[in-house]
């Protein structure tokens, strides 16, 4: 399973470092600095006369306030000896003190000018107006008032440390070391310089002197909170929590106003798994600085991840209008809107972070990741590849741009090739982080796409060692077992993964789907219910259902329901197709066709990707040199490479037109089939491996029809007809299906045995039962169907059959080999002798049609029929008993022994009826021996293998569809009649 993943999530944004300068806090991050305090002159007596009095009264007041920390009356103190006394510099000075502690840094540098302009040379307010240029924003300036402080003052202690604090936002830590020590030079107790001094070893990696800086602070003032903010942080980034939380704690219980130790504070609750805490932190941190972008940053994260969305959105906005520019609040809140559904919101936000900072790794990944919800994986590739050229050491973007290689393929808009590109760009997740586990599970996936699977299973098992609970890397481990032929472990690996995530449906469906194939039938209803209750739920959401349409035609499920899996998937192929943004095709003007040979043939288009060594080849060889050329003209589109073999060369040789388009993008084949004029266009897969629906759903042709590959309905809107029998898809099952149904003469399902296998029939060439193992003194009922077709009621007939036919066995395929233990067992716990169970091996299609006659009756599988292999065996002339149900795939043997002209004798109608009649087969051997007989000889007369007469009805088909389209009617059900005039040839 694969899924995109963010470029940053709602995440805290970082601690606060506490550079102390003069008591004022520094911090590398982006984040506004708390408050200091500032120089302020030692109070001087003045004449003692009643309004003088009254006027040093209020200023010694105020200093006493202002040290206490109540601001606003000392302010209120000191302007009234303002207003007395506008020029006196020391008040001035206390006033610019206190409005720099009311975050009135304008105020502040108003006060201490006018100090200066009475007092040029007052070092201390170049000092004090330094400190307010620095939470300003304005560094540079500010480091030009403390060098002009220091100037005049070169034994100034608190400018040193302060001009200290500057440089080191600068990033300028050699000259801020320098400050720091001569601070220290002049002032040894002058603890905010032992406390930068000790962040400026941390910035250099000395953290054991850092350590002894910190402790050197405390000794000389154990109040002092920033040193201990200083020290916790130091224990915070070593992984020791506790003695940070107990520090941080002591640094605000020293420092109530302290909004830089709430916001460490609060991140160390959030370490520690403690949320409600960690909010309560960074609501203090805002409380106490009520423009704290940071605080309101990391409470929104919070909130985010206790999935409080929507509050998390408030507090992202808040950090935002405190700072314009913070850019991950604005990635963040794009992460928090599209989480919500806001995704036109989200993406102002990210392009409002990329137009500050246009190379935002985070921002250009989900943008990126908003351009593939919206299938635009071109404009989504271009913003993985930016983040990309910016840096490489974000996993997100390779994972992602893996994801979309992967899909290109899929849908052919690039060349399998490009699976490739995507292993690259998963090495590199793994080499960013190489305990990655999804990108280990994401890169076994590919491998496992394009056959891998040795190298899939290493990759999950990774994976599994470094998460055990990852659910998903069970499941996919198990789906590469399966794929393997390691189904046992298979089933242990779904099961693992249902432990670890009961509610798990692609896991219970494939657990499912793997019991079936092995006949492991323990508690099999329960899961069948189960799994139709989550196909169900699946449907109803708008979800792609777990089970695919070729498994649930082996299904007892409701037909309806198939019906409805199909049309889900078919959906799925539509929005494939629109990624292709193609405008709508022209088609073929609907005129009669011309008969005479050339442009004016009905061109036909036949789309696979088993155009190669595959049943369909085997069974439809000829059918594509057999139209006729006066007036058909085919086309055939291989999906697949060429594999080399004679099927494919044969098809290539006989075909008129045979184009191999496995290297085309869908959007391209689809054009050229446009281009090609195709007027009816065949898709020969359905939902089978290979096939590129996709196309289809672009609708490249005026009509499209489902034949062969897809025993079942397509569910799609855009394929008009499917080719079928009357028995097969009565018109009283109408309601299954999608589409029309063309009722073909005899049997649809072609073969073409008379020309590919006239060997079989050969006295000479039989094998004998000695060659297999074969017991020659029994009767020997056979099923050489896959083992998923199977079901404990059949079985249980066919041990019931063994039981009632003397001296008989049942031959069964290893079909797969781990199903043989299961079945045995079964057929033992029925009171069936282990002898009567005999498997053998699957064999090559020659031998396989030639040892069938070894057979004497061949029962069939009701839930899913013999298709290929019924052909094979009445080929061989191995009768059958078969019984139909309702659904296409359950009635397809059915319509091959009608074919046969045998019909009634093999075609039973209950369960009942089907153990009687291979009981009174086996007990009366003349009577299935005269079946045998008239089976055998019918082979070259009868119209199951009569493929050229086959052909000409197909076309007799071809022609009615066109001709109710050329009339202007909308498609319909129609029978063909082997006299029918619709044809040319007919007429």
């Amino acid at each position: 399973m694969i899924s995109l993943q963010s470029g940053g999530r709602p995440a805290a944004f970082g601690s606060a470092r506490d550079d102390a300068v003069g008591g004022f806090q520094l911090k590398l991050e982006p984040s506004a600095s708390s408050s200091a305090p500032l120089s302020l002159l030692p109070f001087k007596g003045r004449d003692s006369h009643h309004e003088v009095v009254d006027e040093e009264a209020h200023l010694t007041l105020a200093h006493k306030l202002y040290k206490s920390g109540n601001y606003k009356q000392a302010l209120e103190h000191s302007s009234a000896v303002y207003e007395r006394s506008p020029q006196r510099t020391d008040n001035l000075l206390l006033l610019g003190a206190i409005y720099y502690q009311l975050q009135d840094y304008d105020m502040c540098i108003a006060k201490n000018e006018e100090a200066l302009r009475l007092q040029p040379r007052f070092a201390e307010c170049y000092g004090n107006m330094a400190n307010a240029w620095k939470e300003k924003g304005d560094i540079d300036r500010a480091i030009r008032y403390y060098l002009v402080s220091i100037e005049l003052r070169p034994n100034f202690a608190d400018a040193w440390s302060n001009l200290a604090s500057a440089y080191m936002r600068k990033g300028r830590l050699n000259e801020a070391s320098q400050c720091c020590r001569q601070a220290l030079a002049l002032n040894p107790l002058l603890v905010d310089a032992h406390s930068n001094l000790g962040n400026l070893m941390k910035a250099q990696g000395l953290v054991q002197e850092a350590y002894s800086c910190y402790l050197e602070a405390l000794r000389i003032q154990p109040s002092f909170a920033i040193a201990w903010s200083n020290l916790a942080g130091l224990f915070m980034e070593s992984g020791d929590l506790n003695r940070a939380l107990q520090y941080y704690k002591e640094a605000v219980k020293l420092k109530p106003k302290f909004p830089d130790a709430y916001l460490n504070l609060g991140n160390v609750y959030k370490a520690l798994g403690m949320p409600q805490e960690a909010i309560m932190c960074y609501q203090r941190a805002v409380q106490t600085r009520p423009n704290y972008a940071m605080a309101f940053g990391n409470l929104a994260s919070t909130c985010y991840e206790r999935g409080q969305v929507e509050l998390a959105i408030l507090h992202y906005k808040q950090a935002i209008a405190c700072d314009q520019r913070f850019l991950e609040a604005y990635n963040n809140l794009g992460n928090a809107l599209k989480d919500v559904g806001r995704v036109d919101e989200a993406l102002q936000c990210y392009n409002q972070c990329l137009s500050i900072q246009p190379s935002h790794p985070q921002a250009l990944t989900n943008l990126g990741n908003i351009y593939m919800e919206w299938n635009m994986s071109a404009a989504a590739a271009s913003c993985y590849k930016a983040t990309l050229a910016v840096t490489t050491g974000l996993s997100a973007p390779f994972n992602n741009l893996a994801v979309i290689y992967k899909q290109q393929v899929k849908t052919a808009e690039l060349l399998p090739g490009n699976y490739s590109d995507a292993i690259s760009c998963y090495n590199e997740v793994l080499r960013i982080e190489p305990m990655a586990a999804d990108g280990l599970v994401n890169r076994g996936n590919t491998y496992k796409e394009i056959g891998r699977v040795s190298e899939a299973i290493q990759d999950y098992i990774h994976a599994i060692n470094i998460r055990p609970t990852m659910a998903e890397a069970h499941a996919n481990l198990a789906s590469a077992y399966k794929d393997s032929g390691h189904v046992e472990a298979a089933i242990k690996s779904y099961r693992q993964a249902l432990l670890l995530r009961p509610d798990f449906p692609e896991a219970t469906c494939n657990l499912l789907h793997t019991l079936q194939c092995v006949c492991c039938w323990e508690d099999r209803d329960k899961m069948f219910d189960e799994v139709e209750g989550i196909i169900r739920r699946q449907i109803s959401m708008s979800v792609l259902p777990s089970v695919q349409p070729f498994h649930a035609i082996a299904y007892p499920i409701d037909p309806v329901l198939a019906l409805e899996i199909s049309h889900k998937y078919a959906a799925h192929c539509s929005i494939i197709a629109s990624r292709f943004a193609l405008s709508p095709f022209k088609h073929p003007a609907p005129l009669p066709v011309k008969h005479e040979r050339g442009s004016g043939r009905l061109r036909i288009g036949y789309v696979s990707s088993d155009f190669g060594n595959h049943p369909l080849s085997h069974l439809m060889g000829s059918v594509f040199g057999m139209h006729n050329r006066e007036n058909v003209e085919v086309f055939c589109y291989a999906l697949s490479p060429n594999d080399g073999t004679e099927w494919r060369q044969r098809t290539q040789f006989e075909a008129e037109h045979f184009i191999d388009v496995s290297a085309m993008s869908s959007d391209m084949i689809a054009k050229l089939i446009n281009e090609d004029k195709i007027q009816i266009l065949i898709n020969l897969n359905g939902y089978t491996k290979g096939a590129r629906n996709e196309i289809f759903a672009m609708q490249p042709a005026p009509i499209q029809v489902s034949y062969m590959g897809f025993p079942g309905t397509t569910g799609a809107t855009y394929i008009d007809y499917l080719v079928t029998d009357e028995f097969v898809s009565p018109t009283r099952f109408s309601h299954i299906y999608s589409e029309k149904l063309v009722h073909l003469p005899h049997c649809y399902f072609v073969n073409d045995y008379k020309q590919k296998n006239l060997d079989v029939l050969d006295p000479t060439c039989q094998h004998k039962r000695l060659d297999y193992g074969l017991p020659e003194d029994k009767f020997i009922f056979a099923c050489f169907n896959q083992l998923y077709k199977m079901d404990p009621e059949i079985f249980n007939t066919w041990c019931n059959i063994l039981k009632r036919v003397p001296n008989s066995a049942l031959w069964l395929l290893r079909f797969p080999a781990a199903g043989e233990m299961r079945l045995r067992a079964y057929a033992v716990a029925q009171g069936v002798h282990p002898d009567q169970i005999i498997f053998t091996d699957v064999a090559m299609k020659q031998e396989h049609i030639r040892r069938s006659a070894l057979a004497d009756l061949f029962l069939d599988t009701p839930l899913c029929n013999a298709h290929t292999t019924g052909t094979d065996i009445l080929w061989a002339g191995l009768p059958m008993v078969t019984m139909p149900l309702e659904k296409m795939a359950t009635r397809v043997a059915g319509s091959l022994c009608l074919a046969t002209g045998l019909g009634d004798e093999m075609i039973v109608n209950s369960m009942k009826e089907y153990e009687e009649r291979a009981v009174s087969l086996a007990l009366n051997k003349p009577k299935l021996q005269s079946l045998t007989n008239r089976l055998k000889a019918f082979r070259m007369t009868c119209p199951l293998f009569d493929t050229k007469r086959w052909v000409r009805n197909l076309e007799r088909a071809y022609f009615k569809m066109w001709n109710i389209h050329c009339s202007g009617q909308q498609p319909h059900h129609f029978k063909v009649a082997e006299n029918d005039f619709d044809c040319p040839y007919d007429r």
